[in-house]
């Protein structure tokens, strides 16, 4: 898989031909929000920082026959997992400042 380093993005063309998919699964994870697709010079393209996002909705959709609705599901419990951990660990550090008077 080619990376444009220059400018950190790859075209979709290589990524549908490096994980044997279409060009319609990439829209529908843009549309679901879950990814951001980018136009450079006239070429679709996703940004380096995204292909584990990518990697892991393939796994999901691919492999565990996960449908579009499930991967928005799925990345919504994430991230509220994701907010949940940051409060909690928040708290902790709120408590152990309390735990030393």
């Amino acid at each position: 898989m080619e990376a444009n380093n220059e400018m950190e993005t790859i075209p979709l063309t290589h990524l549908c031909k490096h994980y044997k998919t279409d060009i319609h699964f990439f829209e529908s994870l843009e549309s679901y929000g879950l990814i951001t697709l980018i136009q450079v010079e006239q070429t679709t393209c996703i940004q380096t920082e995204q292909i584990r996002e990518v990697e892991k909705w393939i796994h999901l959709h691919y492999d565990l026959n996960i449908n579009m609705e499930g991967l928005d599901a799925i990345a919504h419990l994430l991230h509220k997992m994701q907010r949940l951990q940051t409060e909690l660990t928040h708290v902790k550090r709120r408590l152990n400042g309390l735990e030393d008077f």
